[in-house]
């Protein structure tokens, strides 16, 4: 009866040092929020397990994952100066290559991190208060100079066309 009571006690002293982890009602696990789910998770290659078994394929698959990766890249960078989504494009290739390469994993949660930071910053009410007042003295400044122009001008366009 005393080793039960010490086993008993022991259980009931390793519960309570152990970090509650469940529902306290249901005993259910809970799942992490997002941003530890992500900074949590394993570094390192997402490839299929059969392709990892062997180094041949594994690097194939490497190659081929950065080939792909690069060409996404590419055409991102193309587009930051043709019409279309350039740093959509270019953050797609990044998480292709984040599919396989450690460096590119570290990037993706660095950027995520800045980008979530500035998000928070910006609805913050004070630098809301200030973008406002710099949106409106820019399109007062705007105004005063189309004014100007036009008072000086008048509705007239500074180039020449002979019709």
């Amino acid at each position: 009866m005393n080793a039960q009571s010490d086993e008993r006690d022991e259980a009931v002293a390793g519960a309570a040092s152990a970090p509650a982890t469940g529902d306290v009602t249901t005993g259910a696990a809970q799942p992490a929020p997002e941003a530890e789910r992500d900074d949590e998770r394993e570094l390192g290659s997402r490839a299929p397990h059969f392709i990892k078994r062997s180094r041949t394929l594994h690097i194939s698959w490497q190659v081929g994952v950065f080939v792909v990766g690069l060409a996404v890249v590419g055409a991102g960078v193309a587009m930051l100066v043709l019409p279309g989504p350039g740093w959509v494009v270019i953050f797609a290739g990044m998480a292709i290559w984040a599919t396989e390469f450690v460096w590119a994993q570290l990037v993706l949660r660095w950027t995520k991190r800045k980008v979530t930071e500035a998000a928070q910053r910006a609805l913050d009410p004070k630098v809301r208060r200030r973008n406002i007042i710099l949106t409106t003295i820019g399109l007062v400044i705007v105004a005063v100079l189309v004014g100007i122009y036009l008072w000086k001008f008048g509705f007239a366009m500074p180039w020449k066309i002979d019709e």
